[in-house]
């Protein structure tokens, strides 16, 4: 179960210089196709911060084909520390108003390019331990165990509406949507997490759904594996007991086309189709990219929107890239 103070830095392990605890929000513009994503990973125990600030409305297959796209991966943590308001030096800054409920998040990189925007929650924060909101967890299935290796030792995803204003170089998108944002804690290195898609479908402030797969990347992570999520349905969140994806991707590894059949602790089964609008090569820390996509998501008559991050390992790709067997979607670029 989730508690106020989990909003807080939590306690970190004094013999792992590794450990990590994150931000993440992540919110669109659905009319303008553009995709926004807000990232902090505090590293207490090295005293750093990496933080990146990434929008994009493209088909970009390259961090600078995007519209914006700004990695600082050694900031100092402010002092006094204080994961409830802190401001770094890259421009950003997060508040926390109501403990995993509401925040304000600032940024100004001082050439034209801002985001004004408030997060407020629709739901509790889920997290993804607790038998008593994830089924698989309560089933002790083999898939409930799944944490990113230990990077998600502490871990809770939250919907909510996200509601202000992004300008980049000066020209202002309006923001008025509803996404899903995290915060994990527990060691996090910079080798050896397995593979992950988290992705989400937002159609209405009554109607979303998330989940994080696993996936082999030796089969070019076609096959998706349900991990966690939940469906949030007039207000009461249904956790995920099962659930099984196929991904279509490009050349690149993006997920162009997916397909998802899940079922709920009440035994709907829902069945979604997700399109990407956008792709774009988050690298959200040394040694790992994030194929990230905005995609256009059907459930029934439902249409709606989201993000989908599918994280690899860097190393994994230079390996796969040198198996013919596994090579197959690089691109003849000669």
């Amino acid at each position: 179960m989730i508690k106020a103070e989990d909003a807080q830095f939590h306690t970190a392990d004094a013999d792992k210089p590794n450990w990590a605890e994150t931000n993440y929000f992540g919110f669109y513009s659905a009319e303008a196709n553009l995709n926004v994503g807000v990232y902090a990973l505090f590293r207490p125990n090295l005293g750093i911060v990496n933080s990146t600030i990434s929008i994009n409305s493209r088909r970009a297959l390259t961090p600078w084909e995007a519209d914006y796209n700004d990695l600082q991966s050694h900031l100092p943590i402010p002092e006094p520390r204080d994961l409830l308001d802190y401001q770094l030096a890259n421009g950003l800054k997060v508040k926390c108003l109501v403990p995993n409920t509401i925040w304000t998040i600032d940024y100004d990189d001082g050439h034209g390019t801002e985001i004004h925007v408030k997060y407020s929650a629709l739901m509790k924060p889920f997290d993804i331990h607790d038998p008593d909101m994830d089924p698989i967890v309560a089933a002790q299935a083999e898939q409930g165990k799944f944490a990113w290796g230990t990077a998600y030792n502490g871990h809770f995803d939250q919907t909510g509406h996200v509601a202000g204003e992004v300008a980049v170089r000066g020209r202002r998108y309006r923001i008025d949507c509803v996404s899903t944002m995290d915060h994990s804690w527990g060691p996090r290195p910079e080798r050896g997490a397995p593979n992950m898609s988290w992705l989400h479908a937002h159609f209405s402030e009554r109607f979303v759904v998330h989940a994080i797969f696993s996936f082999d990347e030796t089969e070019g992570g076609r096959t998706l594996s349900l991990s966690h999520g939940y469906v949030l349905q007039d207000g009461k969140v249904y956790g995920l007991k099962s659930g099984t994806g196929a991904t279509v991707r490009t050349e690149d590894r993006y997920p162009e086309h997916i397909q998802l059949a899940l079922t709920d602790i009440d035994n709907r089964t829902w069945e979604l189709r997700g399109d990407a609008t956008t792709t774009f090569p988050w690298q959200c820390w040394p040694n790992m990219v994030a194929f990230n996509t905005l995609s256009k998501w059907q459930c029934q008559e439902h249409i709606g929107y989201g993000e989908v991050m599918d994280f690899f390992e860097v190393p994994s790709l230079t390996r796969l890239n040198a198996t013919p067997e596994t090579a197959v979607f690089i691109k003849n670029r000669g």
